[in-house]
């Protein structure tokens, strides 16, 4: 029996207006949804179901309690107790029992209960020094590759008596799978595009067979779709896992691991995304394609690794803006924010060691904030923050545009290696994404991407809204490498605050500063050094006296807390 860990005043603040703020994806009359051929709506239906169905594979991935909470939750708001069902919305908006909202507390909705660095992935009873000694004694031992199995991304880790035992996820989640591979099947059968029905056909094979090569077949063809009128992803991403990384402290482990040429590889949490593919968007951002090349070889010690984009003119890249129709698993985990874009598959999949692509994906509801209430708070956020000089160049579309870089940079900069650096990886990672869009910036101006006003739109907007309502924890890797971008413009004279507290920008150094960082930053990935890693990380991540001025004021005006996904067409298709 579950009890509820928030407190009646605290449950009626986190699920009002003002702390849960809702983000609408495609209406029932969208005239997206409208323009469809017949044979991509009676796809998308399957496409739809197929992504709720992802939702039990992430729960159990997430916490194994998730289920048995929710369903406990469901239970009591049945009999009518208004503290759970105000504990199921929050339950829903973040698709578990605990998260962190944008203020980095964390959020436990049933009582006793705590975060399990392991995730759903690992026994919750495993502690990260017993988990180290049972995987050395299985490696002398001479079980390598029941330990490889334990350390792959794509395994659920049990006990197997006094060792470990991973389970190929298609194994663990058999009958989930199963169910979605059918739905995908269903859908290739009315998909108008051929392409994309080659796509779902070997993605419903990766789904039921334990063979790595399927994932990198389906990801392969996933990542060459760029005509094509429906969207429908499987993310597999490795922000969760605070265990498997943890190897390359143990310098025991690590030299065994070595000598029995096994890498270490975190485990993917899996979401799902569906929409509808829109190509005026797609057109504007596939201008950047061209200049892949080029950003290539304007990368910091380019001659000394293996990039994802070559010098060629094959850059192995397609881009799409999409129309959002629901996310589901962890895509759809809203947890003090939601990914505006994506760039999968990533490194470590095997779809890229057989000559695969990347592709990136734009959210474009999550990104579009257009209501009164949203530009009111925008601009009360800017009239507390930002000197008034700077207003002018404060532009939504800018954080769109500097996104695009982003995402681009995540294929430029090594292509391998990066595992050594363990729980910092990505924080690292993420961190010189954000660095090389600004970096390249001088760049794409010269080549025309964007105009000299457009470029100072884009700085000035990231330097604006770079800043946090709070600290945020280690294993925030997205807000944590802001902490560290902020402290280091801060340091570098790029950015300051006056005497009212507002903040200032140097335009011209900020590009110049982000060179330097972004240097840096792949000098730490080549050096394959966890603790070059983790002293470049605590060195940058400090919260500085002007972070902690500018958040006060944040938390006065901007009272959310996390967010909830609206899905209105996908609630109706799910149900036909």
């Amino acid at each position: 029996m579950f009890e509820l860990g928030l407190s009646h005043e605290e449950l009626v603040k986190r699920t009002s207006k003002e702390c849960l703020i809702p983000k609408e994806m495609l209406k029932e009359d969208s005239k997206e949804y409208a323009a469809l051929a017949g044979g991509d709506k009676e796809a998308l239906k399957h496409l739809v179901k197929a992504a709720k169905a992802i939702d039990e594979v992430f729960m159990k991935q997430d916490n194994p309690k998730n289920l048995e909470f929710k369903k406990f939750l469901e239970e009591e708001t049945a009999k009518g107790d208004e503290d759970a069902k105000m504990t199921l919305t929050l339950f829903n908006a973040q698709i578990g029992m605990n998260a962190v909202d944008s203020e980095a507390n964390k959020i436990f909705l049933a009582k006793g209960e705590k975060e399990l660095p392991g995730k759903g992935f690992y026994p919750v009873d495993l502690s990260v020094e017993e988990f180290h000694t049972i995987l050395v004694k299985m490696l002398k031992n001479g079980e390598t590759d029941a330990v490889r199995t334990i350390l792959n991304q794509r395994s659920m880790v049990v006990r197997d008596g006094e060792k470990l035992k991973g389970i190929d996820y298609t194994e663990y989640f058999s009958k989930e799978f199963s169910y979605i591979a059918d739905e995908l099947e269903k859908a290739a059968e009315t998909s108008t595009n051929d392409d994309f029905n080659k796509y779902l056909k070997l993605q419903a094979i990766a789904l039921c067979e334990n063979n790595p090569k399927n994932d990198a077949y389906a990801d392969k063809k996933w990542a060459e779709l760029q005509d094509t009128p429906l969207e429908f992803t499987i993310s597999r991403e490795q922000y969760a896992d605070e265990i498997t990384g943890t190897v390359v402290e143990n310098e025991e482990l690590k030299k065994l691991l070595e000598e029995n040429n096994i890498e270490p590889i975190s485990k993917d949490s899996i979401g799902i995304r569906v929409g509808i593919v829109n190509k005026e968007g797609t057109e504007k951002l596939l201008e950047i394609k061209k200049y892949m090349p080029i950003l290539a070889e304007n990368m910091p010690y380019k001659d000394e690794y293996e990039q994802n984009i070559s010098s060629s003119d094959d850059d192995k890249q397609t881009m799409v803006d999409v129309d959002i129709v629901t996310l589901r698993g962890d895509e759809g985990t809203y947890r003090g924010g939601i990914t505006l874009a994506q760039n999968l598959p990533n490194n470590d999949k095997p779809s890229l060691k057989i000559g695969g692509g990347r592709r990136n994906v734009y959210h474009r509801q999550i990104r579009i904030s257009t209501s009164p209430e949203a530009k009111e708070r925008r601009q009360k956020r800017l009239n507390a923050t930002l000197a008034k000089e700077f207003h002018k160049y404060y532009n939504q579309e800018a954080d769109h545009w500097f996104t695009i870089g982003h995402e681009n940079v995540h294929s430029l900069g090594p292509k391998s290696g990066t595992e050594a650096l363990g729980k910092y990886k990505n924080i690292i990672e993420e961190n010189k994404a954000d660095m090389g869009s600004l970096a390249m910036l001088d760049i794409l101006t010269k080549l025309g991407m964007y105009t000299d006003e457009e470029r100072k739109q884009i700085i000035v907007t990231y330097a604006a809204d770079n800043f946090l309502k709070a600290k945020p924890t280690l294993s925030q890797a997205h807000r944590v490498r802001t902490v560290m971008q902020t402290k280091y413009f801060l340091e570098n004279k790029a950015i300051w605050l006056n005497e009212n507290g507002l903040l200032e920008i140097d335009i011209e150094k900020m590009v110049p500063t982000a060179q330097k960082m972004l240097a840096e930053i792949v000098r730490v990935q080549l050096s394959k050094d966890f603790a070059a890693g983790e002293k470049y990380i605590l060195d940058n991540f400090v919260w500085t006296d002007e972070m902690e001025t500018i958040s006060k004021k944040l938390k006065e005006i901007d009272k959310s807390l996390n967010g909830i996904l609206k899905t209105p067409l996908a609630d109706k298709l799910a149900l036909e």
